[in-house]
């Protein structure tokens, strides 16, 4: 199958996915990447809840890597299923995968990049589901391999975007409710 590029967000249609976003995991990226993303995906997260967004939180491997973030923890309040693995791909996790195809469209944000994002939006892309990669949501321990992720993720059909499209997609109008309270966090 092949993704328009064309292809928007569609809230009723969306699946927030948050990607091993862990303690011990991030803190290996290197320090602006690791407080951009977190603050970038809480965004995503608090809207996502706001619209009653799903949204699908993984761990890898939390004994050794740890818990998700304090910050991301705060942003979910309690929301969004967890599902802890040990495989790279998310989709390697049978229920995990079930509720991740089926005409969602599926927004990836994550560590790293190269290596579990790529793997679980691959799988997904196999599985003919419209993912978005959120480029400013992802990272590696090292640029070149986010890079090289995020190129090889569009030529494999991925649309890599950014967390403020993502947002105001979601939103389509500022007439809508929720735009000015929306609007603000990304203030």
């Amino acid at each position: 199958m092949t993704v328009d590029p064309r292809a928007r967000c569609d809230r009723a249609r969306s699946r927030l996915v948050l990607i091993d976003l862990q303690e011990r995991l991030l803190a290996a990226m290197p320090d602006s990447e690791r407080d951009a993303v977190e603050r970038h995906t809480a965004r995503l997260v608090e809207a996502a809840r706001k619209l009653d967004i799903p949204i699908e939180v993984s761990r890898q491997y939390p004994k050794g890597l740890g818990e998700v973030t304090a910050s991301l923890q705060q942003a979910l309040d309690g929301h969004g299923t967890l599902t802890d693995k040990t495989a790279f791909s998310c989709c390697a996790e049978d229920d995990l995968h079930a509720r991740l195809t089926g005409g969602n469209q599926i927004i990836l944000t994550g560590a790293e990049t190269h290596i579990c994002v790529t793997q679980t939006a691959l799988e997904l892309l196999d599985a003919g589901v419209t993912v978005f990669v959120v480029e400013d949501a992802v990272c590696s321990r090292d640029a070149t391999r986010k890079r090289n992720g995020l190129e090889r993720l569009r030529a494999a059909g991925a649309i890599i975007t950014n967390h403020e499209s993502v947002l105001f997609e979601w939103l389509r109008d500022a007439a809508d409710p929720q735009f000015r309270e929306l609007s603000q966090l990304i203030r």
